[in-house]
């Protein structure tokens, strides 16, 4: 999911959801999936350790979305009504954790998907994905990091060959494959890389989540 609307020098609004949430709401939602992206890749948030709670303030929010901390609480009021975010304060001083509930997000965008809405771009019908390509992508991000007990830098460049998009950013590559299974890829792939060295054409995702990780050094 959390890949839906994070960037580095820009926020990425999904119309989809700010139709249904809220502009103001939705732009709030996109800088707290960053930071908790930054906080991901540090891995800083694990199921043994913080539960997917992560800590922002009011300060950074504002200078990163303009939002005042006015707009802020009642934007945070709507999130936590919908069920799309928690929040709390922990520690001393207190600080304001937030979880975002990635299922809650889902819902949202199928329940536009499921009534098979449609909306026109360059006058052609473009029909909604049931899942945004850049949840699939943060899915498969997970389940290489978590479940494979494979290098940190093997597995970012696992992923980086992998989720490489196609030219109408729909479809991944692991997603074209005729026949996928994870635990065999990373098996070839790690005999492949001591025979080889890195494979070529590898960077742009990998770069990306570096430029995620510096942009976020910033809040």
């Amino acid at each position: 999911m959390k890949h839906l609307l994070s960037s580095s020098a820009f926020l990425v609004v999904n119309k989809s959801l700010a139709k249904q949430i809220g502009l103001k709401e939705t732009v709030l939602l996109a800088d707290l999936i960053s930071k908790e992206e930054y906080f991901y890749q540090h891995h800083n948030i694990t199921n043994g350790m913080t539960d997917g709670w992560f800590f922002n303030t009011e300060a950074n929010i504002e200078a990163d979305t303009t939002l005042t901390p006015f707009q802020q609480r009642k934007c945070l009021k709507s999130l936590r009504k919908y069920g799309i975010i928690e929040t709390k304060r922990i520690g001393i001083p207190a600080k304001q954790h937030f979880k975002i509930n990635e299922q809650v997000i889902i819902k949202f965008l199928n329940n536009l998907s499921s009534t098979n809405l449609t909306s026109i771009n360059k006058n052609k019908e473009i029909r909604i994905n049931n899942k945004d390509i850049f949840i699939r992508q943060r899915e498969f991000q997970e389940e290489v990091m978590v479940k494979s007990d494979y290098s940190q830098q093997m597995c970012y460049d696992f992923i980086d060959y992998w989720c490489e998009p196609n030219k109408s950013n729909t479809k991944m590559r692991f997603e074209l494959q005729k026949t996928w299974s994870m635990k065999l890829r990373l098996k070839t792939w790690e005999r492949n890389s001591k025979r080889f060295g890195k494979p070529k054409g590898m960077g742009k995702l990998h770069s990306q989540i570096n430029e995620w990780q510096e942009a976020k050094k910033l809040l």
